[in-house]
């Protein structure tokens, strides 16, 4: 039984709907008026104007529990949610945090060039304090290898080589690629023509944006002295020196250590990835120990542990100090950090091949689909004249055994 009032109301044409929905549509109109109430303290430059809107919706409503969804309504919202302005003058402070997001920018130019340079050091993109970090890049994958040419089966070594198999890798396809020696290395070209070949090996596109980087930082080095803001100057200085610290520390790890013994002659290797990507890597014996076998990056010393965790701190610090900048200040060592990181990625992904130890890494020909692995390692079989590697990996059964292989 309703109260009196509701009975008054509900005999009445306007709410013809029924008791419970006309309860539903009190219930909503209210949230809706506490709601309205909100907008319209927070934006208090149109307080009066969307309590009046508010009032006028009120009194619709009370005619019927669908009213608040009429057309009338939905025209008057563009009232309470448009502001000309924010509220609170706009600053730019916080740009400088933008060098802590963890980007793997850094890390992957690392990996491609198998180490760094001292140019590195005024590339300044988001996450360059991970640049320590490069050596997990091949995300703990150490693929099966079996060497065509003498049939011993081992395991790629190098995260960095790992990492563009990964990238250069198709599913269901064989890709092969070639090492040889870098350009530097050639002693039959001129001194000019080995600095220039060496200077665009990666590509002219992969260069020019690579160069633009580091052109970025001194432009913005130069504008914030002119302008006279030592606050900002000093906290791109600050993420200069420790970027060089983690330059210096890369280009101590990544001398190269042991490779075993030299060997004359050509070599032959497959390469089993994961998701079913075959990699044919071909080139000398001594090529191929460089960039697939040993320690590419070393363990940190003591000193270097401490000279990166420094490195680390000095980051962290910049991003506070460039607090003090000012907005123009700020705007400039933000734009230089996004833009900066932009042209790294495009430069990464344009990067036509890979670098380690003066030997190159270049993908050689097109990849060649297979429809099943069995068929590919048949092919490669018939190839080498031998098959103990390919049991070895477990990709075919010994002729003359029953007993299936175990696969390393």
């Amino acid at each position: 039984m309703l109260p009196s009032v509701y009975q008054k109301q509900y005999s009445s044409k306007a709410f013809r709907y029924g008791p419970h929905i006309y309860i539903t549509g009190s219930i909503s109109a209210c949230l809706l008026k506490a709601v309205c109430r909100l907008t319209a303290l927070f934006f208090d430059g149109y307080s009066y104007r969307a309590v009046a809107t508010l009032q006028a919706t009120q009194q619709r409503t009370t005619m019927s529990p669908f009213s608040f969804l009429s057309f009338d309504f939905f025209n008057q919202l563009p009232l309470i949610f448009r502001t000309s302005s924010i509220p609170g003058p706009v600053t730019l402070e916080a740009a400088g945090l933008l060098v802590l997001a963890d980007l793997p920018a850094v890390i992957l130019r690392t990996a491609l060039t198998g180490g760094a340079s001292f140019l590195d050091a005024f590339v300044l993109v988001p996450g360059m304090h991970k640049q320590q970090s490069a050596d997990e890049i091949n995300r703990g994958e150490f693929p099966t290898t079996g060497a065509m040419t003498s049939g011993y089966v081992f395991r790629v070594e190098n995260p960095a080589t790992v990492n563009y198999l990964q990238n250069i890798g198709q599913t269901g396809c064989l890709v092969t690629a070639r090492v040889s020696q870098s350009p530097s290395q050639n002693t039959d070209l001129s001194l000019q023509k080995r600095v220039l070949q060496s200077l665009f090996l990666s590509g002219v596109r992969a260069t020019v944006l690579y160069f633009l980087c580091p052109i970025s930082t001194i432009a913005v080095f130069a504008l914030l002295g002119i302008i006279g803001d030592w606050w900002g100057f000093g906290a791109l200085g600050m993420l200069v020196f420790g970027r060089l610290i983690n330059v210096i520390v890369i280009k101590r790890r990544s001398q190269q250590g042991w490779k075993g013994a030299i060997e004359d002659g050509d070599g032959d290797l497959l390469i089993l990835l994961s998701q079913d990507r075959w990699v044919r890597l071909q080139g000398s014996i001594n090529d191929l120990k460089a960039v697939t076998s040993g320690q590419w990056l070393r363990d940190l010393s003591a000193a270097e542990n401490f000279a990166v965790m420094f490195a680390t701190t000095v980051v962290y610090t910049a991003a506070i100090v460039a607090f003090n900048a000012s907005t123009f200040g700020s705007l400039l060592i933000g734009g230089l950090l996004l833009c900066s990181v932009a042209l790294l990625t495009l430069c990464n992904s344009l990067t036509q091949c890979f670098k380690m130890y003066n030997c190159i890494v270049r993908m050689d020909g097109k990849p060649v689909r297979y429809r099943r692995r069995l068929e590919m390692a048949e092919k490669l079989v018939d190839e080498s004249k031998r098959e103990d590697w390919a049991v070895g990996m477990g990709l075919i059964l010994p002729k003359h055994s029953s007993n299936r292989p175990v696969a390393v």
